[in-house]
């Protein structure tokens, strides 16, 4: 399939998406809020893809939202170029039905799909990511960056609020006052400041961003079995903002219980004794546990 605002390519089980629109920094669209979605969607029933890397087109990340409607940017009441027509939230009264589909923010979509991905995903940000260009990359597992990256969380400078549920990972993925500090002063910063702060796992020169990260999506894919690396996924962030340990003793034991009994335990012993390569026979479409997924879904309401 081909899709209209990133590409997706997979070689030797890594799936890497593109954002594309290079003549427009990858500014965030409703149509690449869809495509990003359905690329999840696609990865996860594809077997062969191992795991994910995203990236840019050309010499940005993502610039953000796409600014074109101006004043109208960030008023969906107003746009007219919205790709999902869903109605009013607006009832007879005028009151707003905060509920409604239509008062749904589009990276908050995005970073809600990221979240639910049973593949490793690895952003390699190879420039300047700011508003949701950065906040997209949250729900991502590993970030590494070019030296050339810049991010920024912008939204105050724009008079709106950090999105794409950024106020639930980013405090999580840099802490508290890291996270208060960039929101409120807005300010865009460089890779060196990303770093030290937390934000990336770490640096590259320009040229050695991609290969590095296809080497961090090798190891995986070479050396691990999927749908261990699957609940181990979901384990690590959900069972991260649980309120306590046992939450994470009742998941763990479930999984090592029905892992156990698995082939690929069975296999993954008999590789370390016989010192060769392991093939992991069970699959994400079809092995995963009985007790999976252990969560409710979150409706919007």
């Amino acid at each position: 399939m081909a899709y209209e605002t990133i590409k997706y390519e997979v070689e030797d089980q890594i799936l890497t998406i593109t954002l594309n629109r290079p003549d427009k920094l990858n500014a965030f669209t409703g149509q690449m809020m869809f495509d990003i979605i359905d690329a999840f969607d696609k990865a996860d029933a594809d077997d062969n893809v191992r795991a994910i890397i995203v990236t840019g087109a050309g010499r940005a990340f993502c610039a953000g939202a796409d600014l074109s409607a101006g004043a109208k940017t960030f008023d969906y009441a107003a746009r007219e170029d919205r790709p999902e027509k869903s109605g009013t939230p607006v009832k007879p009264n005028g009151e707003i039905d905060w509920s409604h589909e239509s008062v749904r923010d589009g990276g908050g979509r995005v970073s809600l799909r990221i979240f639910e991905s049973l593949k490793p995903v690895i952003a390699a940000v190879n420039g300047p990511a700011v508003g949701v260009g950065v906040t997209m990359q949250l729900p991502m597992d590993i970030r590494l960056a070019s030296e050339d990256a810049k991010f920024g969380f912008v939204f105050a400078r724009r008079g709106i609020v950090p999105e794409a549920c950024s106020s639930w990972f980013l405090p999580r993925v840099v802490g508290i006052s890291q996270a208060l500090e960039w929101t409120y002063t807005g300010r865009v910063f460089g890779a060196q400041e990303a770093l030290e702060g937390g934000l990336v796992k770490k640096l590259y020169k320009p040229d050695e961003l991609l290969p590095a990260a296809r080497a961090l999506a090798r190891e995986i894919a070479d050396n691990t079995a999927p749908v261990s690396v699957a609940l181990t996924r979901q384990m690590l962030w959900r069972i991260g903002a649980a309120d306590h340990p046992m939450e994470a003793h009742k998941i763990d034991s479930r999984a090592i219980y029905a892992r156990g009994a698995a082939a690929d335990a069975k296999e993954g012993v008999m590789s370390f004794l016989e010192k060769r390569p392991a093939n992991y026979p069970n699959r994400v479409s079809t092995d995963m546990p009985s007790f999976f997924p252990w969560w409710d879904e979150r409706k919007y309401s």
